[in-house]
């Protein structure tokens, strides 16, 4: 058995079913475990000629319309916990379109140590391909300790929709200490480097200049080389009840990031859905 699949085991065990874990014991030394796509193009469809589950990861490939390919990400355990290592590596090859989105939101939790756990997606989109990268919500629950990267390689002529969402807490309950960074390069050049970082003990991070009291946050960004140059800033909603989001023009002048904050997650996702529907409109 492999040492992946054995954790999956201890996990199990530890709560008697996953179905209904909240706070699972874990394993001592954490879940090192790395899942891979890839997408090609064969001169007529996307095809899937890799798909590599591993740990938490279970990859399933999903029915599509036209010449498009979609995978799922199942969730096969609870993770991450305290300690884990777990890393998302999808790569699109030049003129493959690919979608990918998870089958439930992530939960981070306390893990059997007080180690950070580190969550690291990367995706790389060659010449002329697309990629959608969709997942539900990251919950930072009371407790947890994560360390969340998403590292981004686009070609000239790729195009990428890349949704973020984070919801601090479960009901009732302050979230864990999450910081999260998202880095993409463009045609090899630095298009964007952000790092956002919630809960103790970063300072000021329920303050009325961050969230103000919300606990749902989000960013939306469009990359299109086909899309105008000439974009000005939109702001969406300014009530600070219900929530607010910004789209603005990135200096490429071929990208478009919205920025959200809302009291619930399904305010936030209404949020990102205009501010992508204004950009398209654009």
């Amino acid at each position: 058995m492999s040492h992946a699949a054995q954790i999956v085991d201890d996990r199990a065990a530890s709560t008697g079913s996953l179905s209904g874990a909240e706070e699972p014991a874990g394993h001592p030394h954490g879940v090192r475990a790395t899942a891979r796509i890839r997408a090609t193009y064969n001169g007529r469809a996307t095809t899937l000629p890799q798909l590599r589950s591993d740990g938490p990861f279970h990859l399933r490939r999903m029915r599509t319309d036209g010449n498009s390919a979609k995978v799922g990400i199942i969730g096969a355990m609870s993770a991450p916990l305290g300690g884990d290592r777990l890393t998302i590596d999808v790569t699109v090859e030049d003129r493959a379109l690919l979608e990918v989105t998870t089958a439930s939101a992530t939960l981070a939790l306390r893990g059997p140590t007080a180690a950070p756990a580190t969550y690291d997606v990367r995706l790389t989109a060659g010449e002329h391909a697309g990629l959608r990268w969709l997942p539900r919500p990251l919950i930072s629950a009371a407790g947890s300790n994560l360390r969340q990267t998403c590292h981004v390689e686009l070609a000239p002529t790729a195009r990428l929709l890349l949704r973020e969402e984070q919801l601090l807490g479960r009901a009732n309950e302050d979230p864990g200490h999450l910081v999260s960074r998202l880095l993409v390069h463009r045609a090899g050049r630095p298009l964007l480097d952000q790092q956002t970082a919630y809960g103790n003990p970063e300072p000021g991070w329920d303050g009325p200049a961050r969230l103000h009291g919300h606990r749902a946050v989000g960013q939306l960004l469009l990359v299109d080389p086909k899309m105008g140059t000439r974009h000005d800033p939109v702001l969406l909603r300014t009530g600070s009840r219900d929530g607010c989001a910004v789209l603005t023009p990135l200096a490429d002048g071929r990208a478009l990031l919205a920025t959200a904050v809302a009291p619930t997650s399904s305010v936030l996702r209404e949020l990102l859905d205009e501010a992508l529907a204004h950009a398209l409109r654009g």
